[in-house]
Protein backbone atom coordinates (compact mmCIF):
# COMPACT_ATOMS: atom_id res chain seq x y z
CA UNK A 1 0.00 0.00 0.00
CA UNK A 2 1.29 3.45 -0.79
CA UNK A 3 2.05 6.19 1.62
CA UNK A 4 1.95 8.86 -1.56
CA UNK A 5 -0.99 10.53 0.49
CA UNK A 6 0.23 11.00 3.68
CA UNK A 7 3.42 12.31 1.48
CA UNK A 8 1.79 14.75 -0.67
CA UNK A 9 -0.18 16.76 1.63
CA UNK A 10 2.69 18.52 3.29
CA UNK A 11 4.54 19.53 0.19
CA UNK A 12 1.33 20.41 -1.18
CA UNK A 13 0.68 22.89 1.99
CA UNK A 14 3.80 24.13 1.80
CA UNK A 15 3.65 25.06 -1.91
CA UNK A 16 0.38 26.84 -0.93
CA UNK A 17 1.88 28.90 1.99
CA UNK A 18 3.23 32.04 0.71
CA UNK A 19 6.86 32.86 1.52
CA UNK A 20 9.02 35.39 3.57
CA UNK A 21 9.63 36.91 0.44
CA UNK A 22 6.15 37.03 -0.85
CA UNK A 23 5.19 38.24 2.36
CA UNK A 24 7.39 41.34 2.36
CA UNK A 25 6.29 41.97 -0.95
CA UNK A 26 2.54 42.11 0.13
CA UNK A 27 3.21 44.13 3.28
CA UNK A 28 5.05 47.11 0.94
CA UNK A 29 1.30 47.64 -0.87
CA UNK A 30 -0.25 49.36 2.05
CA UNK A 31 2.81 51.68 1.97
CA UNK A 32 2.60 52.50 -1.57
CA UNK A 33 -1.19 52.90 -1.15
CA UNK A 34 0.02 55.47 1.30
CA UNK A 35 2.54 56.93 -0.76
CA UNK A 36 0.37 56.98 -4.13
CA UNK A 37 -2.28 59.03 -1.75
CA UNK A 38 0.12 61.69 -0.72
CA UNK A 39 1.93 62.39 -3.87
CA UNK A 40 -1.23 62.41 -5.80
CA UNK A 41 -2.92 64.56 -3.03
CA UNK A 42 0.04 66.82 -3.88
CA UNK A 43 -0.68 67.33 -7.32
CA UNK A 44 -4.58 67.47 -6.63
CA UNK A 45 -5.53 68.23 -2.53
CA UNK A 46 -9.25 66.76 -3.46
CA UNK A 47 -7.94 63.79 -3.42
CA UNK A 48 -7.39 63.98 0.17
CA UNK A 49 -10.59 66.11 1.00
CA UNK A 50 -12.75 64.10 3.88
CA UNK A 51 -15.44 63.45 1.45
CA UNK A 52 -13.18 62.22 -1.24
CA UNK A 53 -11.69 59.42 0.99
CA UNK A 54 -15.33 58.22 1.85
CA UNK A 55 -15.44 57.78 -1.53
CA UNK A 56 -13.01 55.88 -2.09
CA UNK A 57 -14.00 54.08 0.81
CA UNK A 58 -17.35 53.15 -0.55
CA UNK A 59 -15.77 52.40 -4.20
CA UNK A 60 -13.32 50.15 -2.75
CA UNK A 61 -15.91 48.57 -1.06
CA UNK A 62 -17.86 47.42 -4.46
CA UNK A 63 -14.70 46.08 -6.68
CA UNK A 64 -13.39 44.58 -3.34
CA UNK A 65 -16.74 42.10 -3.50
CA UNK A 66 -15.75 41.30 -7.24
CA UNK A 67 -11.91 41.28 -6.05
CA UNK A 68 -12.71 38.74 -3.47
CA UNK A 69 -14.85 36.80 -6.02
CA UNK A 70 -12.33 36.28 -8.53
CA UNK A 71 -9.92 35.93 -5.47
CA UNK A 72 -11.89 32.41 -4.94
CA UNK A 73 -11.77 31.08 -8.05
CA UNK A 74 -7.66 32.52 -8.79
CA UNK A 75 -6.88 29.66 -5.85
CA UNK A 76 -7.67 26.92 -7.74
CA UNK A 77 -6.07 28.14 -11.10
CA UNK A 78 -9.23 29.51 -12.32
CA UNK A 79 -10.85 32.06 -13.61
CA UNK A 80 -14.38 33.71 -14.22
CA UNK A 81 -14.67 35.86 -17.14
CA UNK A 82 -18.04 35.77 -16.76
CA UNK A 83 -18.25 37.85 -13.31
CA UNK A 84 -19.09 40.81 -15.06
CA UNK A 85 -21.82 39.83 -17.23
CA UNK A 86 -22.98 38.23 -14.42
CA UNK A 87 -23.51 41.54 -12.53
CA UNK A 88 -25.57 43.22 -15.39
CA UNK A 89 -27.70 40.02 -15.85
CA UNK A 90 -28.40 40.38 -11.88
CA UNK A 91 -28.73 43.48 -12.16
CA UNK A 92 -31.77 43.67 -14.44
CA UNK A 93 -33.67 40.60 -13.34
CA UNK A 94 -33.26 41.78 -9.90
CA UNK A 95 -35.03 45.35 -10.66
CA UNK A 96 -37.67 43.74 -13.14
CA UNK A 97 -38.76 41.40 -10.42
CA UNK A 98 -38.90 44.31 -7.53
CA UNK A 99 -40.84 46.49 -10.34
CA UNK A 100 -43.03 43.53 -11.33
CA UNK A 101 -44.02 42.00 -7.85
CA UNK A 102 -46.79 43.73 -5.69
CA UNK A 103 -46.18 42.38 -2.68
CA UNK A 104 -42.61 42.34 -0.96
CA UNK A 105 -40.97 43.41 -4.16
CA UNK A 106 -37.19 43.94 -2.44
CA UNK A 107 -37.57 40.53 -0.94
CA UNK A 108 -38.02 38.88 -4.30
CA UNK A 109 -36.06 41.06 -6.03
CA UNK A 110 -33.28 40.22 -3.59
CA UNK A 111 -34.09 36.48 -3.78
CA UNK A 112 -33.99 36.70 -7.85
CA UNK A 113 -30.56 38.31 -7.72
CA UNK A 114 -29.20 35.94 -5.58
CA UNK A 115 -30.61 33.30 -7.65
CA UNK A 116 -29.44 34.00 -10.67
CA UNK A 117 -25.63 34.40 -9.02
CA UNK A 118 -26.56 30.93 -8.14
CA UNK A 119 -27.40 29.17 -11.06
CA UNK A 120 -24.62 31.05 -13.39
CA UNK A 121 -22.11 30.19 -10.63
CA UNK A 122 -23.60 26.07 -10.56
CA UNK A 123 -23.06 26.16 -14.46
CA UNK A 124 -19.90 27.56 -14.37
CA UNK A 125 -18.66 24.83 -11.70
CA UNK A 126 -20.78 21.88 -13.33
CA UNK A 127 -19.24 22.52 -16.39
CA UNK A 128 -15.71 23.06 -15.11
CA UNK A 129 -15.68 20.55 -12.39
CA UNK A 130 -17.91 18.03 -13.26
CA UNK A 131 -17.60 18.22 -17.25
CA UNK A 132 -13.57 19.27 -17.15
CA UNK A 133 -14.07 21.86 -19.68
CA UNK A 134 -11.08 24.38 -19.37
CA UNK A 135 -12.28 27.14 -16.51
CA UNK A 136 -11.23 30.30 -19.61
CA UNK A 137 -12.79 28.50 -22.43
CA UNK A 138 -15.99 27.78 -20.12
CA UNK A 139 -16.50 31.24 -18.29
CA UNK A 140 -15.85 32.77 -21.71
CA UNK A 141 -18.52 31.13 -23.39
CA UNK A 142 -20.96 31.46 -20.37
CA UNK A 143 -20.16 35.31 -20.34
CA UNK A 144 -21.60 35.32 -23.55
CA UNK A 145 -24.91 33.43 -22.92
CA UNK A 146 -25.16 35.60 -19.99
CA UNK A 147 -24.57 38.96 -22.06
CA UNK A 148 -27.20 38.31 -24.62
CA UNK A 149 -29.81 37.49 -21.59
CA UNK A 150 -29.12 40.50 -19.70
CA UNK A 151 -29.54 42.82 -23.40
CA UNK A 152 -32.72 40.64 -24.52
CA UNK A 153 -34.18 40.79 -21.25
CA UNK A 154 -34.21 44.53 -20.84
CA UNK A 155 -34.04 44.95 -24.71
CA UNK A 156 -30.89 46.61 -24.19
CA UNK A 157 -32.24 49.57 -21.84
CA UNK A 158 -32.01 50.33 -17.99
CA UNK A 159 -34.71 49.08 -16.13
CA UNK A 160 -36.34 52.12 -13.87
CA UNK A 161 -38.57 52.30 -11.15
CA UNK A 162 -36.30 50.29 -8.20
CA UNK A 163 -38.17 51.06 -4.91
CA UNK A 164 -36.77 54.17 -3.21
CA UNK A 165 -36.46 52.06 -0.24
CA UNK A 166 -34.15 49.77 -1.89
CA UNK A 167 -31.88 52.71 -2.74
CA UNK A 168 -32.01 53.90 0.01
CA UNK A 169 -31.14 51.58 2.19
CA UNK A 170 -28.46 49.68 -0.05
CA UNK A 171 -26.89 53.10 -1.30
CA UNK A 172 -27.77 55.53 1.30
CA UNK A 173 -27.88 53.92 4.33
CA UNK A 174 -25.64 53.67 7.45
CA UNK A 175 -25.14 51.16 10.19
CA UNK A 176 -23.11 52.92 13.00
CA UNK A 177 -21.96 55.16 10.74
CA UNK A 178 -20.57 53.08 8.18
CA UNK A 179 -21.96 53.43 4.78
CA UNK A 180 -24.16 50.17 4.03
CA UNK A 181 -21.86 49.12 1.29
CA UNK A 182 -18.39 49.01 3.67
CA UNK A 183 -20.78 47.13 5.57
CA UNK A 184 -21.11 44.30 3.18
CA UNK A 185 -17.41 44.04 2.11
CA UNK A 186 -15.99 44.21 5.52
CA UNK A 187 -18.67 41.23 6.38
CA UNK A 188 -17.65 39.29 3.14
CA UNK A 189 -13.84 39.69 4.23
CA UNK A 190 -14.47 38.45 7.06
CA UNK A 191 -16.50 35.51 6.77
CA UNK A 192 -14.16 34.36 3.51
CA UNK A 193 -11.12 35.34 5.45
CA UNK A 194 -12.57 32.82 8.22
CA UNK A 195 -13.28 30.49 6.30
CA UNK A 196 -10.03 30.28 4.15
CA UNK A 197 -7.81 30.47 7.17
CA UNK A 198 -9.81 27.74 9.64
CA UNK A 199 -11.91 25.30 7.41
CA UNK A 200 -11.14 22.40 5.20
CA UNK A 201 -12.67 23.93 2.37
CA UNK A 202 -10.74 26.97 2.48
CA UNK A 203 -7.58 24.76 2.62
CA UNK A 204 -8.86 22.07 -0.43
CA UNK A 205 -8.86 25.51 -2.27
CA UNK A 206 -5.20 26.50 -1.74
CA UNK A 207 -4.20 22.16 -1.70
CA UNK A 208 -6.20 22.63 -5.21
CA UNK A 209 -4.10 25.61 -6.56
CA UNK A 210 -0.76 24.28 -5.60
CA UNK A 211 -1.43 20.77 -6.82
CA UNK A 212 -4.08 19.27 -8.40
CA UNK A 213 -3.00 16.17 -8.82
CA UNK A 214 -1.43 15.78 -5.21
CA UNK A 215 -4.65 17.41 -3.62
CA UNK A 216 -6.74 14.43 -5.10
CA UNK A 217 -4.08 11.68 -3.53
CA UNK A 218 -4.33 13.70 -0.27
CA UNK A 219 -7.88 12.72 0.00
CA UNK A 220 -9.35 16.35 -1.08
CA UNK A 221 -12.60 15.74 -3.66
CA UNK A 222 -11.08 18.70 -5.97
CA UNK A 223 -14.56 18.38 -8.36
CA UNK A 224 -16.92 18.95 -5.69
CA UNK A 225 -14.49 21.48 -4.13
CA UNK A 226 -14.00 23.99 -6.94
CA UNK A 227 -17.87 23.87 -8.19
CA UNK A 228 -18.85 24.77 -4.64
CA UNK A 229 -15.72 27.66 -5.18
CA UNK A 230 -17.35 28.85 -8.73
CA UNK A 231 -20.93 29.21 -6.85
CA UNK A 232 -19.53 31.28 -4.33
CA UNK A 233 -17.47 33.63 -6.89
CA UNK A 234 -21.06 33.91 -8.55
CA UNK A 235 -22.63 35.00 -5.35
CA UNK A 236 -20.34 37.29 -4.28
CA UNK A 237 -20.89 38.90 -7.58
CA UNK A 238 -24.58 39.00 -7.33
CA UNK A 239 -24.60 40.66 -3.73
CA UNK A 240 -22.00 43.51 -5.27
CA UNK A 241 -24.60 43.40 -7.93
CA UNK A 242 -27.48 44.84 -6.07
CA UNK A 243 -25.46 47.14 -4.55
CA UNK A 244 -24.05 48.52 -7.59
CA UNK A 245 -27.65 48.24 -8.79
CA UNK A 246 -29.15 50.10 -5.89
CA UNK A 247 -26.50 53.02 -5.94
CA UNK A 248 -27.91 53.22 -9.60
CA UNK A 249 -31.20 53.73 -8.95
CA UNK A 250 -32.20 51.12 -11.72
CA UNK A 251 -31.28 47.63 -13.35
CA UNK A 252 -28.62 48.23 -15.63
CA UNK A 253 -27.86 45.71 -19.00
CA UNK A 254 -23.86 47.17 -18.86
CA UNK A 255 -23.64 47.26 -15.29
CA UNK A 256 -20.59 44.81 -15.18
CA UNK A 257 -18.56 47.19 -17.89
CA UNK A 258 -15.49 46.11 -17.21
CA UNK A 259 -15.19 44.56 -13.58
CA UNK A 260 -14.00 41.33 -15.05
CA UNK A 261 -10.96 43.00 -15.60
CA UNK A 262 -10.65 44.98 -12.96
CA UNK A 263 -11.73 42.30 -10.18
CA UNK A 264 -8.65 39.96 -11.95
CA UNK A 265 -6.35 43.67 -11.55
CA UNK A 266 -7.26 44.17 -8.20
CA UNK A 267 -6.17 40.07 -7.22
CA UNK A 268 -3.20 39.78 -9.08
CA UNK A 269 -2.15 43.48 -7.90
CA UNK A 270 -3.27 42.42 -4.16
CA UNK A 271 -0.24 39.23 -4.71
CA UNK A 272 -3.21 36.34 -5.75
CA UNK A 273 -0.97 34.57 -8.04
CA UNK A 274 -2.86 33.49 -10.96
CA UNK A 275 -1.10 29.80 -11.25
CA UNK A 276 -3.16 29.26 -8.09
CA UNK A 277 -2.39 27.95 -4.50
CA UNK A 278 -1.15 31.79 -3.24
CA UNK A 279 -3.07 34.77 -2.13
CA UNK A 280 -6.21 35.56 -0.50
CA UNK A 281 -9.01 37.95 0.41
CA UNK A 282 -6.56 40.45 2.01
CA UNK A 283 -4.81 40.35 -1.21
CA UNK A 284 -7.93 41.26 -2.94
CA UNK A 285 -8.63 43.71 -0.36
CA UNK A 286 -5.53 45.69 -0.89
CA UNK A 287 -5.46 45.24 -4.39
CA UNK A 288 -8.86 47.15 -4.88
CA UNK A 289 -7.65 49.71 -2.66
CA UNK A 290 -4.64 50.52 -4.95
CA UNK A 291 -7.14 50.54 -8.24
CA UNK A 292 -9.34 52.32 -6.79
CA UNK A 293 -6.85 55.02 -5.28
CA UNK A 294 -5.51 55.35 -8.73
CA UNK A 295 -8.57 55.27 -10.61
CA UNK A 296 -10.14 57.79 -8.44
CA UNK A 297 -7.07 60.55 -8.57
CA UNK A 298 -7.25 59.74 -12.49
CA UNK A 299 -10.90 60.64 -12.50
CA UNK A 300 -10.43 64.05 -10.89
CA UNK A 301 -7.83 64.64 -12.94
CA UNK A 302 -10.40 63.77 -15.85
CA UNK A 303 -7.84 61.52 -17.13
CA UNK A 304 -9.31 60.03 -20.76
CA UNK A 305 -11.08 56.89 -20.06
CA UNK A 306 -9.73 55.23 -22.73
CA UNK A 307 -5.97 55.62 -21.17
CA UNK A 308 -7.47 54.70 -17.79
CA UNK A 309 -7.78 51.24 -19.27
CA UNK A 310 -3.79 50.89 -21.14
CA UNK A 311 -2.92 52.35 -17.24
CA UNK A 312 -5.26 49.91 -15.67
CA UNK A 313 -3.28 46.82 -18.21
CA UNK A 314 0.39 48.07 -17.63
CA UNK A 315 -0.51 47.72 -13.43
CA UNK A 316 -1.64 44.50 -14.01
CA UNK A 317 1.11 43.46 -16.52
CA UNK A 318 4.22 44.90 -13.89
CA UNK A 319 2.12 43.40 -11.12
CA UNK A 320 2.47 39.91 -13.08
CA UNK A 321 6.05 40.56 -13.90
CA UNK A 322 7.16 41.23 -10.37
CA UNK A 323 5.26 38.53 -8.81
CA UNK A 324 7.21 35.89 -11.54
CA UNK A 325 10.62 37.73 -10.49
CA UNK A 326 9.85 36.98 -6.73
CA UNK A 327 8.72 33.34 -7.82
CA UNK A 328 12.42 32.65 -9.31
CA UNK A 329 14.50 34.13 -6.57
Amino acid sequence: MSDRPDIAAPVVLDRARPDIRQLAAQARLPGLIFLALLVLGLIDPRILSSGNLWNIAIQTSYLALFAMAQTMVLLTRGFDLSLGVTVSLVSVMSAMVMTGTGDMPILWGIAAGLGVGLVIGGLNGFLIAGIGINPLVTTLGMANIVMALASTVSGGFPVPGIPEAFTDALAEGRLIGVPVPIVFAALCFALLFLVLRFTVFGRGLYLIGANPRAATAAGVRTGRVVAIDYVVCSLLAAIGAMLLTARTGSGEPNLGGNLTLESIAAAVVGGVRLTGGQGGVTAALLGALFITVISNAMNLMQVDGYLQQVLLGLIILASLILGRDHKKR
